[in-house]
């Protein structure tokens, strides 16, 4: 016997038979056109919807098209109008705002001057492409300078190390552990490059690439970045089940350690530390896994953090290279660009580059150097 429910979609009333099988039957909404599962009350399953077809739907419809038509082409017609004498309206506005803005400043012609340059106005010095000849890169994440304007650029795997005049100039070349990566790179002014590789901080003769030493920790094999200082010395993040912060002097003497640096502070393990230091000797130690970073002063104690997850202004998202300029402005770089903060921690400004940096260092000019992976980019960064 025919039984009738409502249409979940348009709550018009179907009709349908009573199975006695418990399977979904389907059934169509002759008002609606949808597709329905009629409803099972052996299993006390209410109908639903299966699917909406609206063609044929709206058929009762037709006759009332035309009507619709004829109404709506004097509105598009008077929208039409409004949106022209607006349009038309725009010039006469804005000359008389400018003509209003010149005659205050007293300056008829000069534009308003721009307050910051955009980043690729700030490029000084381009070099290098991908390739593996002299001059070209295939993975350089590390980048030194040393007192005479060498720049030394480190690829992350294969050992090789290329040295650069200021100006871009291929000098030439040498490899240290080809079959390690490169973690950590620095160049002292006398023109000695330390590679942190293996855990080890070897120091090398960076016109010819000659081992000439290494520098000795009583805590054994853990380093995996180094930064020089401005008295000669050498800071450098050391990780063995503890995220240490190690500074030696110029003779490659421990004068300071910041025991669990990062995971003291925050209270969250550190296993991926970048640090970089001020000409005051205050540190700063920049933490991937945490995502800010972390400064420390000359005597080792903490002093604040800042930056945090997020890909707001002032926020990091995957975080991988930090350098401070001659002025104490920190610069850190993420998947975004490269974020510039003060030496407390607030947020100055922003640098977009094509690429992404992983390692930055700043000459005696004040310039920002920026290994790319297969270009180093310099940048002015004065204002």
């Amino acid at each position: 016997m025919p039984r009738t429910f409502d249409c979940p979609k348009c709550g018009a009333p179907v009709d349908y038979a009573q199975s006695t099988f418990g399977g979904d039957f389907t059934v169509r909404c002759s008002y609606c056109n949808s597709t329905l599962a009629q409803p099972n009350d052996a299993l006390g399953r209410p109908a639903h919807v299966i699917k909406v077809d609206l063609r044929g739907a709206t058929e009762h419809l037709k006759p009332l098209r035309w009507l619709w038509l004829l109404l709506a082409i004097p509105a598009f017609g008077v929208l039409a109008g409004v949106v022209a004498l607006f349009v038309g309206l725009i010039p006469v506005f804005w000359s008389s705002s400018n003509r209003n803005t010149s005659s205050s400043n007293g300056n008829t012609s000069s534009p308003p001057s721009r307050t910051s340059p955009r980043t690729d106005e700030r490029v000084l010095l381009k070099f290098g492409s991908e390739g593996i000849g002299p001059g070209m890169f295939k993975d350089a994440r590390s980048i030194a300078i040393d007192a005479s304007g060498n720049i030394y650029v480190g690829e992350y795997l294969g050992g090789r190390v290329q040295v650069f005049d200021g100006n871009g100039k291929f000098i030439t070349q040498w490899t240290v552990d080809p079959n390690m990566p490169l973690r950590g790179f620095a160049a002292d002014r006398k023109g000695q490059v330390y590679i942190a590789q293996k855990g080890q901080i070897l120091r090398y003769e960076g016109s010819t690439g000659k081992q000439v030493g290494e520098i000795a920790y009583a805590e054994g094999n853990g380093f995996d970045d180094i930064t020089a200082t401005a008295d000669g010395g050498l800071v450098c993040a050391w990780q063995r089940n503890r995220d240490d912060v190690v500074r030696f002097n110029s003779s490659g003497e421990v004068v300071k350690t910041i025991k669990a640096a990062i995971s003291s502070a925050s209270g969250r393990s550190e296993l991926d530390m970048s640090v970089a230091a001020d000409g005051l000797g205050n540190v700063y130690a920049l933490g991937s896994f945490n995502e800010a970073v972390f400064k420390f002063g000359p005597d080792g104690k903490f002093i604040n953090r800042f930056g945090g997850s997020g890909n707001e202004p002032g926020q990091l998202r995957a975080a991988s290279a930090i350098a401070v300029d001659g002025r104490g402005r920190v610069y850190v770089s993420d998947i975004k660009g490269i974020q510039v903060f003060d030496s407390d921690g607030r947020y100055i400004s922003f640098l977009k580059l094509q690429g992404h940096a992983f390692g930055m260092v700043f000459n005696d000019k004040n310039e920002l150097l920026v290994a790319a992976r297969t270009q180093v980019i310099k940048l002015n960064v004065a204002d």
